[in-house]
């Protein structure tokens, strides 16, 4: 199954500019090598400590993706080994910890409220106050911003959210910036449509996960 839902997506990145991000989050090592074996080499975690012990023991190649919230006290711990992109900077006080944390320069991404929801984190769609952030951030040696993430609002219909994905679009361009990630398992093909680098599938390659949250210690 997981192989054949991983065909299924590549085959429609075909023709589009978007890269898979293999949402690994509670899968067994076994579901993430049956991915690996399929291609994957990208690979995105939600808590630090999951990705941290799946890093030390999974293959080197793999490049690993920090997607989920991250706090300041667990900076050390994610930056003791190799991490692709940090797509979650919500804050400019994260990104000095990550400055001050990391041997050489690290991808970061800021996460933007695309649709200012009081359950997500991220910096407002506010392309003047952006520019304030990128500046103070622009002052931190080894920190290398690449673009922007997002979480889409939850909806039943998909091309609802083309309307935020066009918006990050346009907030890229204003900022000069490269990188998009966003698009998950419901809504990944309005994303690339609008023009996404990154899309973050877990549901749609793995199926349903088991529904205990966990948080990092």
């Amino acid at each position: 199954m997981i192989e054949k839902n991983i065909k299924k997506i590549l085959k429609e990145l075909e023709e589009t500019s978007c890269q898979l991000i293999c949402v690994s989050k509670n899968r067994s090592e076994e579901e993430i090598m049956e991915a690996y074996h399929a291609g994957v080499r990208d690979f995105g975690e939600n808590l630090v400590q999951e990705l941290v012990r799946k890093r030390e023991k999974l293959p080197k190649d793999i490049r690993w993706h920090m997607i989920g919230h991250l706090q300041t006290n667990k900076v050390k711990e994610l930056l003791s080994g190799p991490v692709s992109i940090i797509h979650s900077v919500d804050k400019v006080k994260l990104a000095e910890e990550i400055n001050r944390r990391s041997e050489e320069v690290q991808d970061i991404l800021l996460e933007i409220n695309i649709a200012l929801e009081d359950s997500k984190y991220g910096f407002p769609p506010n392309v003047d106050f952006l520019k304030v952030v990128l500046k103070q951030i622009e002052k931190l040696p080894k920190i290398h911003c690449i673009g922007l993430m997002c979480v889409a609002p939850n909806t039943e219909h998909p091309e609802d959210n083309l309307v935020y994905f066009k918006k990050m679009v346009e907030i890229k361009n204003q900022l000069n910036l490269s990188i998009l990630s966003m698009g998950m398992t419901n809504d990944y093909l309005a994303a690339c449509k609008a023009g996404s680098s990154y899309i973050r599938i877990g549901t749609g390659i793995f199926g349903k996960r088991n529904s205990i949250k966990q948080k990092d210690k």
